[in-house]
């Protein structure tokens, strides 16, 4: 009987060892800052991971995360969107991993709205002028049948 419980206490320690795997002793992906600035400042950018504040300023994302966009929207001017990457490289046992952001800043330049368009009307027809009479020309008409 011991020889049993010997083997059975064995085969479920061996089974917990099947899904041992040390990305438990990882750390978390650190959180990344990103600059975000436009010309004119004040716009409001809304990044699509839902956050939003007026340039300049900053947003904080998930190093984890490989790349979002942010939007830069301000009255009178025309709507921006730009993409952003986040490049992290793993590190090793004897560097850190490290976290790049391009573009960084995340920067746009909001160009003014334009006057509304003009309606489009339609041209007038051009009417064709009507021929003068033949005897007021001093030249003969060429597609006057010949006189006889």
């Amino acid at each position: 009987m011991r020889r049993v419980l010997a083997i059975a206490a064995a085969g479920v320690g061996l089974a917990g060892c099947s899904s041992f795997s040390l990305d438990y002793f990882k750390p978390a992906p650190p959180t990344v800052q990103v600059p975000l600035e436009s010309v004119p400042p004040g716009a409001e950018a809304r990044a699509s991971n839902g956050q939003t504040c007026k340039t300049p300023c900053t947003v904080n994302v998930s190093g984890g995360e490989t790349g979002f966009s942010v939007t830069f929207t301000l009255n009178k001017f025309e709507p921006a969107t730009v993409p952003v990457q986040i490049i992290t490289a793993p590190g090793d046992l004897t560097s850190p991993a490290t976290t790049t952001i391009e573009p960084n800043p995340v920067f746009a330049e909001l160009k003014p709205l334009g006057p509304p368009p003009k309606p489009v009307r339609a041209k007038p027809r051009k009417r064709k002028p009507k021929p003068a009479a033949a005897a007021a020309s001093p030249f003969p008409d060429p597609n006057a049948p010949p006189a006889r």
